[in-house]
């Protein structure tokens, strides 16, 4: 199946090549979220904020055919 991961901020860096930070990659059926994002190569630990289909969502979500997700770091600032 194929899932969309769009990577924002600093997570970018995780996809130089990709436009945008928007990656579609292909994923067995019974991928969670967590697997999305680790062949994104991003460490889960560096994920803040995920939203599934742009609803608040969990890595341990299972995915199907066409979501797409959004992945942010943490934001701070002074």
């Amino acid at each position: 199946m194929r899932i969309e991961v769009r990577l924002y901020a600093m997570l970018r860096r995780h996809a130089p090549s990709a436009a945008g930070g928007v990656l579609t990659i292909d994923m067995p059926e019974g991928s969670k979220a967590a697997d999305a994002i680790s062949k994104a190569e991003v460490d889960a630990d560096e994920v803040h904020i995920l939203m599934i289909n742009g609803v608040s969502g969990l890595l341990d979500r299972m995915l199907g055919e066409g979501d797409c997700l959004a992945v942010f770091p943490a934001i701070g600032g002074d």
